[in-house]
């Protein structure tokens, strides 16, 4: 399940990175690459998995969970990220005003 909700994270940002036109202040390609470097862990993941005898996909809830928290935490360093860079410059003139 981590495998789907990544996956299907990484195609939602890299078609919004595609389309957007403010991708680039964004920083919405690093955000894709996380999603779709998480993806190809858990496909070398499920292919180990079977190797091992077991099935490649995990269904199980709380194989969704840690999928849900890796978003999330791709998220979350964005979100840092974005707030470091400051790209469209809010978070300086608010620091001015103050």
């Amino acid at each position: 399940m981590c495998l789907i909700i990544t996956a299907f994270a990484a195609v939602i940002t890299t078609l919004i990175w595609y389309l957007t036109a403010a991708a680039k202040d964004l920083n919405l390609g690093w955000l894709a690459l996380m999603f779709w470097g998480a993806s190809l862990m858990w496909t070398v993941d499920g292919f180990f998995c079977v190797a091992a005898g077991e099935p490649f996909l995990d269904l199980s809830a709380n194989d969704a969970l840690l999928g849900m928290v890796i978003v999330l935490c791709g998220l979350a360093a964005w979100v840092i990220s974005l707030l470091l860079r400051d790209p469209r410059h809010r978070l300086s003139s608010l620091i001015k005003r103050a």
